[in-house]
């Protein structure tokens, strides 16, 4: 399907778009480097597990390293989580330090970032990521705001509160436009990432709070690709297939669903749907000129009801930021950082609404320097 084709399809914002329903996106995906590379790769899920493994190397020469042999990246956050507050003190030790290490690097990543263009008078920042979903995570983020504040940074830093997977999925209700939250119940939702997707359908309860407070995942289903070893197109059949699915559920459960996806995606999403880059961990080329992720949806999933399909993909990192939009109505500019396989972030600026008449102020009042 030609790209003409899929804009007039949706009718809506387009695909990565800087301008939302209640923010603006002032930047997403940034890549920052330094001497060693990839400033993100120093905040990863894997530059903590690096990091263990260098406190337990002393204590394996002497043969007291209270892990064992198991390797550091296979050592589930539960069990670390339970060392940390458990009788071995030895094994406490090594994840305190471990996490003091590592929310010392945060802290220099997060430096950079609020030191930015970008980022600058950024108020608070949301953690997400796998990472943020265990209590080692918890304690990170909580080291790494009290590190910053020390340093004369005002700054607030808190881990996301919905669970990782579902802030992924609700923040796609903040791609929506307005009108369907008056005469819908739920919207479909997609979190893609290189292991996983997951799709859910998000319930909008718009008439219990207007600002999308209480909205909640009615349902959701996994599918690990990477398990299959999907290629693209195998990728985008078995996603079709997740959604027919869900539509069903969600039909035969009397939920009246828009005719709206909302995608979370890796990478930098152009306006057309293309993928510019960031989309390598990714079964096959999705950087590829020939390949349009929404419009190959559409194709599979032309009408949702008895209305056309809409569509908008966005980044994942900024999705999953999105999901925090109804409970960061006390600051301008906010932020989030994803620890996961790298180190997702975007950077929001918040768009007021004039006593409540749901008309936006000028954009510039919010974006003064």
């Amino acid at each position: 399907m030609a790209t003409d084709e899929l804009v007039k399809t949706t009718g809506i914002a387009n695909h990565g778009a800087s301008r939302l329903p209640s923010v603006d996106v002032d930047s997403f995906n940034i890549e920052m480097k330094d001497e060693d590379g990839f400033l993100g790769d120093r905040a990863s899920k894997g530059a903590f597990r690096e990091i263990l493994d260098r406190w337990r190397k002393p204590l394996r020469k002497t043969g007291e390293d209270p892990f064992g042999k198991e390797p550091s990246e296979n050592i589930s956050k539960k069990t670390l989580d339970e060392m940390l507050v458990g009788d071995d003190t030895e094994a406490s030790a090594v994840v305190h330090s471990a996490i003091e290490e590592f929310a010392q690097e945060l802290a220099h990543v997060t430096r950079r970032f609020l030191k930015s263009k970008a980022w600058a008078k950024t108020e608070r920042i949301v953690v997400g990521g796998g990472f943020r979903d265990s209590r080692l995570g918890e304690l990170a983020i909580a080291r790494t705001e009290i590190i910053l504040i020390s340093e004369g940074f005002k700054i607030d830093m808190r881990p996301i509160r919905h669970h990782p997977d579902e802030a992924g999925l609700l923040g796609a209700l903040h791609l929506a436009p307005s009108w369907i939250f008056e005469g819908y119940d739920a919207i479909l939702a997609v979190d893609i990432g290189g292991t996983n997707i997951r799709c859910g359908v998000v319930e909008t309860s718009w008439k219990k709070a207007k600002d999308l407070s209480k909205a909640s995942v009615w349902k959701s289903e996994l599918w690990r690709h990477a398990d299959d070893e999907a290629t693209r197109e195998g990728t985008v059949k078995g996603l079709t297939k997740m959604l027919k699915g869900l539509i069903e559920e969600a039909d035969s459960e009397g939920l009246k669903l828009a005719p709206f996806i909302g995608i979370a995606c890796p990478g930098v999403i152009n306006e057309d749907g293309s993928i510019e880059k960031g989309a390598q961990n990714l079964p096959g080329n999705w950087q590829s000129s020939k390949f349009n992720l929404p419009a190959s949806l559409i194709e599979g999933i032309p009408q949702i009801g008895e209305h056309d399909t809409a569509i908008l993909m966005h980044n994942d990192g900024v999705v999953q930021g999105l999901s925090e939009v109804p409970f960061m109505q006390d600051v301008d500019r906010w932020g989030v950082l994803t620890i996961g396989t790298g180190l997702g972030n975007a950077r929001f600026t918040n768009r007021r609404k004039d006593g409540g008449n749901g008309k936006d102020r000028d954009s510039t009042e919010n974006c003064r320097p």
